[in-house]
C-alpha cells in the first residue's frame, strides 16, 4: 500500500464529515501532510542537492577567494565572522524552494483532490512549510560539517548552539511564506524562483553577512539595522560566537512574526483561490 494512500486514509480517519475543524485535527492533518512530504524527500534524495552544494560553494568562495581580501590576510577571524553568516543565507535560500514546488503541484490538480477532502484548508500548505524543514536541517548539518572542518569552532555551549541551530529554521520556516505565497500566486514556477532571488539578494547582500556593520557606508549601516538578515546573522553569532544577543533577537522574532502575519493569511487566500 502506498504512502500518499495511507496518508489519505489517516487525515480521513481524524476528520468528522461535517463542522468545523479545530486546532487540534489541523494539527494532525497538517503533521500528516508533512510526512508525506518527508517521504518525497527520503525517496527522492536528488531534491536536497541545491541545499548541500550551495553552502559548501558559498562558504570555500567567501572563505578562500574573498576572505583574505576583506580580513586583511586573516582568514581565520573571517570564517569566525562569515560561518554564522552563510547559515543564515543558505537557509534563506532554501526557503525559495517551496514556492516553486508548490506553483508545481497545482499544476497536477493535487490540491484539488486535498479539496474534496474533509481535512482544514490550511493542512496542504502547513504540512508542505514543515516537510521542508528536512531541507534546512540537511544544509545546515552541510555547512557545520565543513566548517569545522575549515577550523571554525564554535565558543558557547551546546545548549547556545541549538538555540543557534532552531532560530535559523525558524526564520526560514517563517520568511518561506513568502515563496508559499508567490507560489499560489503565480503559475509559472520559474517565476516564482526569480522574483524570490530579487528579494533575497538585496536583504542578504546589504547586511553584515559577509562584512562586518563599522565597515559599511553610513546609510548601509542604517539599513543593516532593521534588515532581517542582519539581525538573525547577529544573533547566531552571539549563540555561537559569544555577544549580546538580546538585541537581535527581539528584532529577530519581531520580523517573523510580521512575516507571518501578514503572508500566511495572503497565501491562504491565494490557495483558496487556485484550488477554486
Amino acid at each position: 500500500m502506498s504512502t500518499q494512500t495511507l496518508t489519505t486514509r489517516t487525515l480521513s480517519a481524524s476528520s468528522p464529515l461535517s463542522g468545523r475543524i479545530g486546532l487540534a485535527q489541523t494539527a494532525r492533518h497538517s503533521l500528516a501532510l508533512a510526512g508525506r512530504g518527508v517521504t518525497k524527500f527520503m525517496k527522492s534524495p536528488i531534491q536536497l542537492v541545491d541545499v548541500i552544494l550551495t553552502p559548501i560553494i558559498s562558504l570555500l568562495m567567501f572563505v578562500y577567494l574573498f576572505g583574505e581580501a576583506m580580513s586583511g590576510g586573516d582568514t581565520d577571524r573571517y570564517l569566525r565572522l562569515v560561518t554564522p553568516g552563510v547559515m543564515v543565507m543558505a537557509v534563506f535560500q532554501a526557503s525559495v524552494g517551496i514556492g516553486a514546488s508548490l506553483c508545481a503541484d497545482a499544476s497536477t490538480g493535487i490540491f484539488d483532490r486535498f479539496r474534496s477532502m474533509p481535512i482544514a484548508r490550511s493542512s496542504p500548505l502547513i504540512g508542505a512549510v514543515l516537510a521542508d524543514i528536512v531541507r534546512y536541517v540537511v544544509c545546515l548539518a552541510t555547512l557545520v560539517v565543513l566548517a569545522l572542518v575549515m577550523g571554525y569552532r564554535v565558543e558557547t555551549g551546546p545548549v547556545a548552539s541549538i538555540a543557534a541551530l532552531a532560530l535559523l529554521v525558524g526564520f526560514a520556516l517563517s520568511f518561506s511564506w513568502i515563496s508559499v505565497y508567490l507560489g499560489m500566486l503565480i503559475k509559472n514556477p520559474t517565476s516564482v524562483q526569480g522574483l524570490m532571488t530579487i528579494l533575497i539578494l538585496p536583504l542578504t547582500f546589504a547586511s553584515n553577512v559577509f562584512v562586518p556593520r563599522d565597515d559599511m557606508a553610513g546609510w548601509l549601516q542604517a539599513w543593516s539595522d532593521v534588515n532581517p538578515v542582519s539581525l538573525v546573522a547577529d544573533a547566531v553569532r552571539g549563540l555561537l560566537n559569544g555577544g549580546p544577543v538580546a538585541g537581535s533577537l527581539a528584532g529577530t522574532f519581531a520580523w517573523m512574526a510580521g512575516v507571518i502575519v501578514v503572508f500566511f493569511p495572503l497565501a491562504m487566500r491565494a490557495y483558496r483561490k487556485n484550488a477554486g
